[in-house]
């Protein structure tokens, strides 16, 4: 039997691009484990792509998991199904154009295969404690990576 996880995610960058940080909250059976970090020149989405990805890295099993973020750039690839026509267009969007972060969103596809894996788009910087947890960690990691940079 898989065991039931739930990860809430966000990223945030000050500047875009800019320095980001990242955090995830993953609970099992009611225990918590945090995760978060940050880079110096990235972009609002990357961070809220590393932050699925990370969490879904900390999985030591197969697991069914549901993912909480806010990113509609992050959920709705998956959510609306447009995900299977980027890999059957060669990661292309309608319009031709290539998608951008591939890399991420490869890896994201690999993970989400390894696992059963729903994700549930839930309104930014509203009601969604855990959320509203992983922006404010994710901002902290922003704040160290500026203070790193002024020492």
């Amino acid at each position: 039997m898989l065991k039931n996880v739930e990860i809430y995610t966000d990223g945030a960058c000050s500047g875009n691009p800019g320095i980001g940080g990242w955090a995830s909250i993953l609970i099992y059976n009611g225990v918590e484990k945090v995760i978060s970090g940050g880079e110096m020149e990235t972009t609002n989405n990357k961070m809220e792509l590393i932050s699925i990805i990370k969490a879904l890295e900390a999985l030591k099993e197969k697991c069914n998991v549901k993912v909480y973020s806010d990113s509609q750039y992050a959920v709705n690839p998956f959510v609306e199904g447009y995900i299977v026509s980027w890999i059957l267009s060669g990661w292309r969007l309608a319009d031709k154009k290539p998608v951008k972060n591939v890399e991420l969103w490869k890896r994201l596809v690999e993970l989400t295969n390894a696992h059963t894996v729903e994700f549930i788009k839930v309104k930014g910087h509203a009601d969604n404690e855990n959320n509203n947890r992983c922006d404010k960690l994710a901002r902290s990691e922003i704040k160290k990576l500026q203070t790193e940079q002024l020492k």
